[in-house]
């Protein structure tokens, strides 16, 4: 995954640094239509169930989102910069998810409003997530970062 002659990062390193900005940012415009739309488009988009539930989010399970996201991406650009700083901020990110998901899917039982396939793009981001701590932690390792 390095080029191990001069000790920079090869075409791997690149290649998922940029994925991880692309997704984080997706993420971060995402949650901008989803605190922006207004809220007529909402109830004529999605069923009184899903307006009902996206509407009884509590604040701490939105700033989680926000944090979740902007985090992200700003992980995504300290990897891409090879700086270890990336590290931290992507488990603020990933600590993040997991308060907004415990929010969505057990204090509130998204699954019933949303039905089993609401559960796939969480379970993603999770994987993607875990994916962004462990190469972020073996590029360290291999001194990639500073």
């Amino acid at each position: 995954m390095t080029d191990t002659q001069n000790g920079k990062p090869g075409n791997v390193f690149w290649g998922l640094s940029a994925f991880f900005l692309v997704f984080n940012f997706a993420g971060l415009m995402i949650y901008y239509n989803v605190v922006t739309t207004p809220p007529e488009v909402l109830a004529a988009n999605l069923s009184p169930e899903k307006l009902a539930f996206l509407n009884a989010e509590p604040v701490w399970a939105t700033a989680a989102y926000a944090t979740a996201v902007t985090a992200g991406v700003i992980a995504s650009a300290l990897l891409l910069l090879r700086r270890a700083w990336a590290f931290p901020v992507y488990v603020v990110s990933f600590v993040a998810v997991l308060i907004q998901d415990l929010d969505s899917f057990v204090l509130r039982n998204g699954v019933e409003v949303w039905g089993v396939s609401g559960l796939y793009l969480p379970a993603v981001v999770i994987i993607v997530c875990v994916t962004e701590l462990w190469y972020t932690r073996k590029v360290k390792a291999d001194g990639l970062l500073v």
